[in-house]
């Protein structure tokens, strides 16, 4: 009767239990009220009974793998109750709800080891939730915690990325305090190929110095979920202030190692925001300016802007302070008060009446750089509200106007009051020196919004520039004494962006047709005279070529200086050339550069300037020529080779085929030489003579390079550049891409690959060039062969594999598509600018290679791997059976190479396949006309029928056998032997019906002969062990005799 009593109460536990969670799938809001009755209901039962059931209830949900709604409330309702189980009670209780709990994760860590996969991730989903929601003083023994652990680190590494992602999620609570669950983290992180692991590990990795640079690299990641949850982490657990001082608790070192580590922290906002403001995804965008908005300004810094400003060194990432102000600006988070202005800084209480200047407070970058932003973004909305009104009628176009009047009065009331206040700040901040060289800036750009219709307003402005460009540029002196300049150009210690702050300025106050140029030849004609007269100094002609070059950067043309002071010619023959002569090396550098500049300004490039280019790139010092080689390809790209020629009275009508190398130390002043030689001969020029200190990206091999490239990517709009020329460049810049040479050029190398990248996309023709550049390629870098130097065996081989590097990234571009729709129906019919093409050419290559060298047979090993990987089409009828007809001789040529000869065969069954008459060869008069479409002259001769030489058949000797160990025989054996009349089986020695393998077929059987011959190890063995039963060893010897 007990146990009947007993089982009727399980019974009405079980399903007391089973109500309630059924119960607690419907709706999320009855967690808390069945939470109760469950709670209840353990308090009123027999623990061991109540843990039965509980189990018995939840069984079900350890089969089903679906994550549907009503499974994971469920799961969700569980994990609750477990987490509260064990504080609900009082008094002696507590030692049982604990057991509960332990109990129960020592049966879901049984679970999570279960083969059974939705047992093990039902299990580990369970813990993950229970640890998520178990308070910190819940009492669970360290033993349990530690299987805990140990399970859920093995389940990191589970096949089932679901199940990864609650292992993660377990573990995280325990991150902090344990260290190597933070390096397993960081050691799964980077190979983990599931997104959502990814998100799961980023979300759980503590703030430390050690995770930040894991997170920071997670911005990158391909997933924007993974992205996503990096920024949530940053916002979260990486503070501003927090930032700063961790990592000086990080470094450890000092204040040396804490300025360090501060300046990496600054790199590493910066790219947070560089990356997440410009993110392609929308969700991840949003989230960093949530971090920016809710987190660094409104926590970190209590709504400064300002202060905010100053954890990104905004003198050095200008453009990253002018993104974050411009979203804050945007998402309406900053709002502009009418009490604050610029004209804080300056006060007019202390004014002198004698000098009638107002006193001045120096401004800082950040507050600069957000008045330059502020205002820009009210004169930008003054602008779209007015042109919105000027466009709309009625009631919407009075509403556009009076919202563009409100924004024009508050850019009114905080830009400076008058003209002469804001030159006064100009000044103030000028004067304070170099570390305020930004803010002068930044204030400068301020003036294009000021307003100067007014007479005198214009006036005070027109005397302040005239001030600025009347201040010579800076210079210093070296070790010998020589003055040397800072920059070349009308800057601030070589600032190229004051001077495009100066320029904008000029022009706003200037506006006027032709007044900016004639205000600036007049400052050019005064300073120009000491140079006329050949009395100025260094400084001075310095000085004199920075307006200069300031004049002609900011003009359309020559024809805008007409009539003004100073006239084009006189720029010319009075000053650009003549401070191309002087000693000064940095006078020479700068007078050639505005002489490029004048030659493109020029309807065609004149004779002297031409000429003087010409005599720099040949006699200059390394910078000079470097500068000269910069000048004449952008006139070569501007005005055409052709027009350059002409120039020196070069008129040649022959189309130009090669480069010729020329000795430019065999040329005087009057060098009449083809521009395009000139410059080509610049790659042959000795290094030491062009090697630049402590300017590598100057160099004249990357100057040659970049222009070459921009000529062949403006090849198109040049047609004057002779189509043949363009494989011969391009085998130029292949080769030199894949030198030793280019390694230590960056520079050069980044400008390179982008070429690379964009070259074969963007015509027919440049593919063409792409695959008449292929063979030449391989032969200029292939070493052994047509003149290439070998070496040792190390050297050879590295060269080898340089070359097949560069052969197959040239097959990468080839099979580029065209960017443009057009091009690809364009060049439908163009074999040559097709792989067809190209598997032709590489066909002749190998076939007409009649060497048997080393050198040569590999090389021919090498055309054959690119030949194998290139992809054919079906129309292209005439290439395809060219190339049936080739792959015979193909075989021949690497019959050596087993695997090549195996994918040449292959390759062979796909043109049959893709030749619609293969019945049919293709007439001798196609091919030599296919041919010569390629540019191979004379044709090939092969024969359809070559078949490849048969192999040597292996010997059928078979070779002698191995002893094999004999064995200890037991009385059994002997009797045996005895009963068999003879021995007709012995097992002390071979088989006799076993038929002997050579070494070479040995490595080849099947895998039938590997199962017979373990079947028969197997017998015998049985046979030895078998002392009772003779009928059963004679039938297994039998069986294995004849398997055998």
């Amino acid at each position: 009767m007990a146990e009947v009593a007993e089982s009727e109460a399980e019974q009405r536990l079980s399903g007391e239990i089973r109500r309630i969670l059924d119960e607690s799938r419907q709706s999320q809001a009855l967690h808390n009220r069945k939470l109760k009755e469950l709670v209840s209901l353990h308090r009123s039962s027999p623990p061991d009974l109540f843990f039965q059931a509980f189990v018995g209830a939840l069984a079900p949900l350890f089969d089903f793998p679906r994550r549907t709604i009503s499974a994971e409330r469920t799961v969700r309702f569980a994990a609750s109750f477990a987490s509260i189980v064990d504080g609900s009670g009082g008094g002696g209780a507590v030692d049982t709800e604990i057991s509960f709990l332990e109990q129960f994760l020592r049966l879901l860590l049984s679970g999570a080891c279960s083969a059974h996969r939705p047992a093990r991730f039902r299990s580990c989903q369970i813990i993950s939730e229970i640890i998520i929601r178990l308070p910190d003083d819940a009492e669970v023994s360290d033993e349990v915690w530690d299987d805990v652990i140990e399970g859920m680190k093995a389940r990191v590494g589970d096949k089932i990325p679901g199940i990864r992602v609650f292992a993660v999620r377990a573990l995280s609570r325990f991150a902090d305090d344990e260290s190597d669950i933070l390096d397993l983290f960081l050691e799964v992180l980077p190979r983990e190929q599931n997104p959502d692991v990814r998100k799961a590990i980023i979300l759980s990795l503590p703030p430390s110095s050690a995770t930040l640079e894991a997170i920071v690299e997670a911005t990158l990641d391909v997933s924007a979920l993974v992205r996503r949850a990096a920024y949530c982490v940053l916002a979260s657990k990486f503070p501003l202030q927090a930032l700063r001082s961790s990592a000086s608790i990080a470094s450890r070192g000092g204040e040396g190692a804490l300025s360090r580590s501060s300046h990496i922290l600054i790199k590493h906002r910066t790219t947070l925001l560089k990356r997440g403001l410009k993110d392609r995804s929308s969700p991840v965008a949003k989230e960093c300016v949530r971090m920016l908005k809710e987190e660094w300004l409104t926590k970190c810094c209590g709504g400064d802007p300002v202060a905010l400003l100053k954890f990104f060194d905004v003198e050095t990432y200008e453009s990253i302070g002018e993104a974050v102000l411009e979203t804050l600006l945007n998402d309406g988070v900053m709002h502009i008060q009418e009490s604050q202005s610029i004209r804080e800084y300056i006060s007019l209480e202390n004014t002198s009446e004698a000098e009638g200047t107002p006193t001045v407070q120096l401004i800082s970058p950040e507050a600069a750089l957000y008045w330059k932003v502020v205002c820009k973004h009210l004169h930008a909305e003054a602008q779209a509200k007015g042109t919105d009104a000027a466009t709309t009628t009625g009631t919407e176009a009075a509403v556009y106007a009076s919202e563009a009047s409100d924004k024009n009065d508050l850019l009114e009331g905080v830009l400076p009051g008058s003209i002469s206040d804001y030159v006064a700040l100009v000044k103030a901040h000028l004067s304070s020196g170099p570390n305020y060289h930004f803010v002068s800036r930044q204030l400068l750009l301020l003036g294009t919004l000021l307003d100067y219709s007014d007479s005198n307003n214009r006036k005070t402005a027109t005397a302040f520039l005239r001030e600025l460009l009347l201040v010579p540029p800076e210079s210093e002196t070296d070790e010998l004494g020589n003055e040397i300049s800072v920059g070349d150009g009308l800057t601030l210690g070589g600032d190229r962006e004051w001077a495009r702050a100066m320029s904008e300025l000029a022009k706003k106050v200037h506006a006027s047709t032709g007044e900016f140029e004639e205000v600036l030849t007049g400052i050019i004609e005064d300073r120009a005279r000491p140079c006329g007269e050949r009395t100025a100094n260094f400084t001075e002609w310095m000085h004199c070529l920075s307006l200069i070059g300031f004049l002609l950067e900011n003009i359309d043309g020559l024809w805008m200086l007409r009539g003004k002071a100073i006239g084009a010619s006189e720029l010319l023959n009075s000053l650009l050339l003549p401070a191309a002569k002087q000693t000064a090396m940095d006078v020479q550098r700068a007078a050639v550069r505005y002489l490029g500049l004048f030659g493109i300004l020029e309807k065609g490039p004149s004779s002297e300037v031409v000429r003087q280019l010409y005599q720099s790139f040949i006699k200059g010092s390394p910078p000079v020529c470097a500068m000269a080689c910069k000048a004449l390809l952008d006139l070569v790209t501007w005005h055409g080779p052709n027009e350059l020629n002409k120039a020196i009275g070069l008129n040649s009508k022959v189309t130009k085929t090669s480069f010729s190398l020329v000795d430019t130390s065999d040329y005087g002043e009057d060098a009449c030489i083809d521009v395009l030689d000139l410059l080509y001969s610049g790659f042959a020029r000795d290094k030491s003579e062009l090697e630049i200190e402590d300017d590598v990206e100057e160099s004249i091999v990357t100057v040659l390079g970049e222009g070459f490239a921009k000529i062949l990517l403006l090849s198109d709009n040049c047609p004057s550049l002779p189509l043949e020329l363009r494989p011969v460049i391009l085998l130029k810049l292949i080769t030199l891409y894949f030198s030793e040479e280019s390694e230590e050029l960056q520079r050069l190398r980044q400008c390179l690959s982008v070429f690379f990248e964009h070259f074969p996309a963007l015509s027919c023709d440049n593919k063409r060039s792409l695959s008449c550049a292929f063979i030449p390629v391989m032969r200029s870098t292939w070493p052994g062969m047509f003149g290439n130097i070998g070496g040792s065996s190390v050297v050879v081989s590295k060269l080898r594999k340089r070359a097949a590097l560069a052969a197959r990234f040239m097959i990468q571009m080839m099979q580029t598509p065209l960017l443009s729709k057009d091009n690809e129906e364009h060049s439908g019919d163009g074999l040559d600018c097709r792989e067809e093409g190209l598997a032709i050419r590489i066909a002749v290559e190998v076939a007409c290679c009649q060497e048997k060298t080393a050198a040569a047979k590999a090389y021919v090993s090498a055309l054959c791997k690119m030949l194998i990987i290139l992809r054919f089409r079906a129309s292209e009828q005439k290439a395809i059976k060219c190339l049936r007809g080739m792959i015979n001789v193909l075989i021949c040529r690497v019959y050596s190479d087993r695997d090549l000869v195996r994918d040449l065969t292959k390759m062979s069954t796909v043109l049959k396949m893709l030749d619609e008459c293969p019945n049919e060869d293709i007439p001798d008069e196609e091919v030599i006309a296919l041919l010569e479409k390629l540019g191979i002259q004379g044709g090939i001769q092969w024969d359809n029928n070559v078949v490849p030489p048969t192999p040597v058949p292996p010997s059928a000797k078979a070779p002698p056998s191995r002893a094999r160990p004999r064995r200890r025989r037991h009385s059994s054996e002997d009797e045996d032997s005895d009963t068999n009349n003879g021995g007709t089986r012995n097992l002390d020695g071979p088989s006799t019906n076993q038929v002997a393998v050579t070494p070479s077929l040995a490595s080849m059987r099947s895998q039938r002969a590997s199962k017979t011959a373990a079947l028969t190890k197997i017998a015998d063995e049985t046979a030895f062990q078998s002392l009772d039963f003779e009928d059963d060893l004679d039938a297994q010897s039998g069986l294995t005799d004849e398997d055998s």
